[in-house]
């Protein structure tokens, strides 16, 4: 049994068209099919800060439901970042994850029982500033490694374009850099700025980049993804 884990920086539902349509949003998830999906700019950044994808819509046209960490009315997570997994799992925990930063910065975290599997997923939306990422993502996994051990999946955009160095050698103290592909500029991607990485007890199967038609014209970010195996801890 596998577990396919998905990252998307929507980009509060605007397109490279300049248009804010959250059913094209919707609709590339579909495609993706994945079990558990983490999203970066969900929430439209100014005013309530509301959800840049309906709950009613996302019922309506997707099997997954929002991971509900109830910080903001209105909002679908924490500072853009939210977690949606099937309506088949179940979510056992749930927190949002306090990072140093300059500007609105975060990261959420939900154990969830999917496939049969428990699993940690973290998703986050690093600073722009190298050294404040480096700090960033010590403290993610910080607080991830003061849980009670499980499988994990730490994924999103670091905002790293190096290959290496950088936030990446933090996360490697611990973590399996997963090789998926340039995400962005979604309609010419060059930098790997959306990453995936994962904790013992997890094995890959295959990952990649979803680059379909409507993906490329969604957000600015393509979405990846990886199949994982669980095995043990």
């Amino acid at each position: 049994m596998f577990i396919k884990i998905a990252s998307y920086n929507i980009h509060k539902a605007v397109g490279t068209d300049f248009r804010r349509l959250p059913e094209r949003i919707l609709t590339v998830l579909t495609e993706i099919d994945a079990d558990i999906v983490a999203l970066q700019e969900a929430d439209r950044r100014f005013g309530a800060r509301l959800a840049a994808l309906p709950l009613a819509m996302i019922a309506a046209m997707t099997p997954y439901k929002a991971v509900s960490y109830d910080i903001r009315p209105g909002s679908l997570g924490w500072h853009g970042n939210a977690i949606l997994v099937r309506n088949t799992a179940t979510v056992i925990n749930r927190a949002h994850l306090v990072v140093p930063c300059l500007e609105p910065r975060g990261a959420v975290m939900a154990d969830i029982e999917v496939a049969g599997h428990m699993l940690r997923v973290a998703g986050m939306h690093l600073d722009l500033s190298g050294l404040r990422r480096r700090h960033q993502a010590r403290a993610i996994m910080a607080q991830v490694a003061s849980q009670p051990l499980l499988p994990t999946v730490l994924l999103g955009d670091l905002n790293e374009w190096r290959n290496r160095g950088g936030c990446l050698a933090d996360f490697k103290n611990g973590y399996q850099l997963v090789d998926t592909g340039p995400t962005f500029h979604a309609r010419r991607p060059v930098a790997r700025l959306d990453r995936i990485m994962i904790s013992a007890g997890l094995k890959l199967v295959d990952a990649g980049v979803h680059n379909s038609d409507l993906a490329r014209i969604a957000s600015d970010h393509l979405p990846i993804w990886a199949r994982l195996h669980v095995t043990s801890i």
